[in-house]
């Protein structure tokens, strides 16, 4: 007997692992990695791009919908 079990992932911002908004938190669980890292990436990239990587976490703030499964 197989258990057909079809697990579809969304992408949501965390509302239980967030620093700012749940951007990274949501990002982490979404790819299965600690949300740590992800932030350290974040403050890279924006550090390294200028500031641009700071505009898409702003984008990504306004534009994923918040986790309200809690």
């Amino acid at each position: 007997m197989t258990n057909n079990v079809n697990t579809i992932k969304k992408l949501r911002r965390s509302t239980s692992d967030r620093m700012i908004a749940g951007v990274c938190g949501g990002w982490a669980e979404y790819l299965g990695v600690d949300a740590s890292i992800l932030r350290i990436a974040m403050v890279a990239l924006t550090v390294f791009s200028g500031g641009a990587a700071a505009l898409v976490y702003g984008a990504c703030w306004f534009i994923t919908p918040e986790d309200t499964a809690e």
